[in-house]
């Protein structure tokens, strides 16, 4: 998010650093030392990427660290971590290297923009490139098809096709169209998200690639060759000579597998307070309809499976006062806040990081209830 309309206390503003703040938000950070995975509160100025601990919901002052963009080169998409397919890795001027993970593609493109241009704050011709580079198309000359394929299929740096479902439906051997076009910018078949599309597309029209499930399928009858494939982490595909049809239902999915069938419609970073210890803790929330259901997982955990979820049907969801704590809420928490009461009348309170995001998410929520 952009500087937000936090309240006093809240984790967007109140700070008295905040002059000069060009974006901030959650962002998942890998550690030095242990290897582990923290979400940490991200500032960024023009010279310096803060981060901050969370504790009670709010942000802890002074920060936790800080990256000096001087010199620092970044590196979008970065797929050194097969299980976390949205990270940005900067590299600053003493080599040492930061692996941050973004929530969904596009706040990890956001982010790599805002990032690029403060490292390249310095030179304005480079920033107007940039910016032309974002919305600019050209695709590379002499390209050979059965060379990208083929190192497509390299079992240690290719594509890895594996299960994935669409609309209640289990697909055997695919992969989100998304994931094609961070890998082929990653290995410089493309030079921005435009063009590896287009290039996608054409893997398309050749048959090296099919579409697979009602999403890509669809948009393949697209008389448009750049909007044929999907840039899109709820399309899938699948290399051409692997195509299989579709499992059974009834056979292979189980409750669960049908919670998180339905479609993507917001996902982000959010604070919500536990159940039995009532700590609050950083959570991926995932908003799907069809069926409607909100899942949250753990942004320090490898494998994408949800920690906890509900449905919202009959589920009822408002905001909470920002003067005072509010009823409910453990620890000295304010700001930003918002409830979900299921059916079953269990009570989640949420924490955004802006009165906007609140907002966004409540309206969001209610259209599902």
């Amino acid at each position: 998010m952009r500087r937000g309309d936090g309240a006093p206390g809240a984790l967007a503003g109140g700070d008295p650093e905040d002059g000069g703040v060009l974006k901030e938000g959650f962002l998942v950070k890998r550690g030095h030392i242990v290897h582990n995975w923290k979400a940490r509160w991200f500032v960024l100025r023009q010279n310096t990427l803060l981060y901050y601990k969370l504790e009670g919901g709010r942000k802890v002052t002074p920060p936790k660290g800080q990256i000096l963009l001087d010199g620092c080169t970044i590196t979008c998409p970065c797929l050194e971590y097969e299980n976390r397919p949205l990270l940005i890795k900067l590299k600053t001027r003493t080599s040492t290297e930061y692996f941050l993970e973004a929530c969904s593609r596009e706040d990890r493109d956001a982010w790599a923009f805002e990032i690029t241009g403060a490292i390249h704050a310095g030179q304005p011709g480079k920033v107007q490139q940039l910016h032309i580079q974002r919305n600019s198309f050209k695709l590379p000359p002499h390209l050979s098809l059965h060379c990208i394929v083929d190192k497509m299929h390299d079992s240690a740096t290719g594509i890895r096709p594996s299960p994935n479902v669409e609309q209640g439906s289990t697909y055997k051997k695919t992969f989100i169209g998304s994931s094609l076009v961070d890998w082929l910018i990653s290995n410089s078949f493309a030079a921005n998200r435009l063009e590896a599309v287009t290039l996608a597309s054409v893997l398309l029209e050749e048959n090296f690639l099919k579409p697979v499930g009602a999403r890509s399928t669809g948009a393949v009858r697209s008389g448009d060759l750049a909007e044929q494939f999907l840039d899109d982490s709820t399309a899938l595909y699948t290399f051409a000579e692997s195509h299989k049809q579709k499992i059974s239902l009834r056979e292979d999915i189980n409750l669960s597998t049908m919670e998180l069938s339905g479609t993507v419609i917001k996902q982000g970073y959010l604070a919500k307070q536990g159940h039995k210890r009532k700590n609050w803790k950083v959570r991926r929330f995932v908003l799907r309809k069809e069926p409607a259901f909100l899942h949250y997982y753990d942004p320090a955990k490898e494998e994408n499976r949800p920690v906890g979820g509900f449905s919202l049907r009959g589920s009822l969801v408002s905001a909470l006062e920002d003067n005072g704590v509010p009823t409910g809420v453990k620890g000295n928490v304010q700001g930003n806040l918002f409830k979900v009461i299921t059916k079953d009348d269990t009570h989640y309170y949420i924490q955004a990081s802006s009165k906007a995001e609140r907002a966004e998410w409540i309206e969001a929520i209610k259209k599902l209830t």
